[in-house]
């Protein structure tokens, strides 16, 4: 499995790791930490550059946060609560994340933007309130890109550190990876079966 994603990553080279990158912010499911983690990989191995990988990938996650952001600015909330209605279980998004999201943004201001890139739920979520209270833009992207590039950074070194390890115990790290899928996965699957409707938390807004 380690090979297999190691080998997908290399053929996909830069522009796959930014649209894998932009649609993990954009579809939960898909784990920035096993993208990144293997880029950190290859990196050691020499087959791709830190600075390369680091820009792509922060570009890609500010790209797929301007998809939330843009409909943030674009919709109201009524608007909002009916698309989360209809399509919250499969974004697993629920009403209730998305007013905490609000309600933090509405208290810190901006800089939320920034410390939430480091919440594995709200990072995404608070793209739409800040579209919502039209932050500017620029702000919004230096904030979204600093955040994300601290985090990316992170998981890129990590992974380059844990190159001999993944080298040494190869299928010990394959089944790591399919475990850390697989639990990425069953987190989905489980946020999608006790997902609740939107109008069950419009009395408590």
């Amino acid at each position: 499995m380690t090979a297999f994603l190691l080998e997908l990553l290399n053929k996909g080279g830069y522009l796959g790791i930014f649209l894998l990158m932009a649609a993990e912010n954009i579809f939960p499911p898909i784990p920035s930490e096993v993208i990144m983690g293997g880029a950190g990989v290859l990196v050691a191995k020499g087959e791709m550059t830190f600075w390369a990988v680091w820009i792509v990938a922060t570009v890609g996650t500010a790209v797929g946060n301007l998809f939330w952001y843009w409909i943030g600015v674009r919709w109201s909330e009524e608007q909002l609560k009916r698309i989360i209605d209809r399509w919250g279980r499969w974004l697993t998004f629920e009403w209730d994340e998305f007013t905490k999201a609000r309600n933090i943004f509405r208290k810190y201001g901006d800089w939320i933007v920034f410390a939430l890139r480091f919440s594995p739920i709200l990072r995404t979520i608070v793209s739409l309130p800040a579209g919502l209270a039209h932050m500017k833009l620029w702000r919004f992207v230096i904030f979204t890109a600093l955040g994300s590039g601290i985090w990316n950074a992170v998981l890129i070194f990590g992974g380059r550190a844990a190159a001999p390890l993944v080298e040494r115990f190869e299928k010990l790290a394959g089944f790591g990876v399919v475990a850390f899928v697989l639990a990425g996965v069953a987190f989905y699957v489980y946020r999608v079966v006790t997902w609740k409707p939107v109008k069950a938390h419009e009395k408590q807004d």
